[in-house]
């Protein structure tokens, strides 16, 4: 996991790794090799650089810094802080020689920039940790109590301020993230409703494709409505068409629904037809129900007073049948074959048996 989300913490982090480090390097050393300090000061300044260093392994991957981590690291700076202010020389506090104040915030910002109570509970005690040493140290007068607040406004101030900038470019960020996913997720909504508009389009073109020349012959009398063949092809566009129609409807089990529709069709004509359906519903594709309807829209087209229907489902596969009075296969195949369905014709005891089926895995 890391940090290179939305919230974009991850890079302020190292942002203020850096910083941190070139303020321990470039405003740390001159005031503690110049002016005379216990032997503290040398250990806490080794111990603020550990505490970057071993910060540096999760934040300049910009990995999220564990929360023992972050607990032990903010500890031993607190620590830090109080043992190079107890090792200042006299009347030290606030001045140049008191380097580890203004650095100690870098390292809490680096430590909990992403845990703002924490963080603010943190400076507030190594402010106050400081101004009790400071107030410890003897009765300081007016002048270096003003001094000294000007630091203790100076220091906190551009820190919060810092604090206050990195917030805002987070909430920036984490807004702009969540913009950007609502474009995504609405032109990922366009592009399927495009889609699922073209491939209506297809469907109903591929169905008309076969409709609009019956309807041509018709009319210019190439064809004669009184003849078996004619009445078998209407029959027949009728069936897909409605079949087609059923597809678009929102129903519970769409693959019965779509059987029921050419069943529908033919007992307008006339027909009785008998339907079974047996087994729990299961997922079908569009394309792999076209298929496995299409054989019963051509069985159906050809019946001529009675056909019996069974659609059987069970864990393994989808078998759709039809037995009519009729020829099987006398008027194609009645679906777009993809390969993935397997039809068999037949004739049996005067009969036309028709049956598709689909393997399920």
């Amino acid at each position: 996991m890391t940090e290179t989300g939305p919230d974009g913490i991850g890079t302020l982090r190292r942002v203020l790794l850096v910083v941190t480090a070139v303020v321990q390097v470039s405003l740390g050393v001159p005031p503690l090799v110049s002016h005379p300090h216990g032997p503290g000061a040398v250990i806490s300044f080794v111990v603020l650089g550990l505490v970057a260093v071993v910060c540096a392994f999760w934040v300049l991957p910009r990995r999220p810094l564990p929360w023992p981590v972050a607990a032990l690291g903010t500890a031993a700076v607190l620590a830090a802080s109080v043992a190079a202010t107890a090792a200042l020389p006299p009347d030290g506090h606030f001045l140049d020689a008191h380097w580890s104040y203004g650095l100690v915030g870098w390292h809490l910002l680096v430590l909990l920039v992403d845990r703002v109570p924490l963080l603010l509970a943190a400076l507030g005690a190594h402010t106050a940790l400081d101004v009790a040493q400071f107030a410890l140290a003897g009765t300081p007068d007016r002048e270096e109590i003003g001094g000294a607040g000007v630091v203790l406004l100076g220091v906190t101030s551009f820190q919060l301020g810092v604090l206050l900038l990195t917030r805002a470019l987070v909430r920036t960020a984490r807004q702009a993230a969540e913009a950007a996913a609502e474009r995504e997720r609405a032109e990922t909504r366009t592009a399927l409703a495009r889609r699922w508009e073209e491939d209506l389009r297809a469907g109903f073109a591929g169905q008309l494709g076969a409709t609009v020349p019956l309807l041509a012959d018709l009319a210019d009398g190439v064809l004669d409505p009184r003849a078996e063949e004619t009445r078998s092809r209407c029959a027949l566009a009728a069936t897909q068409l409605r079949r087609l129609f059923a597809e678009n409807d929102d129903v519970p089990d769409p693959l019965v629904h779509e059987v029921r529709a050419c069943v529908h069709v033919a007992e307008r004509r006339g027909l009785a037809v008998s339907l079974a359906v047996s087994g729990a519903p299961v997922p079908v594709p569009t394309d792999v129900r076209r298929e496995l309807t299409g054989p019963v829209a051509v069985a159906l087209s050809g019946a001529r007073e009675r056909a019996r229907v069974s659609l059987l489902r069970t864990g393994t596969e989808v078998r759709v049948a039809v037995i009519t009075d009729g020829v099987a296969g006398s008027t194609g195949d009645g679906g777009t074959a993809t390969g993935r369905v397997e039809v068999e014709r037949g004739t049996y005891g005067g009969q036309a048996r028709m049956e598709a089926r689909w393997r399920t895995s």
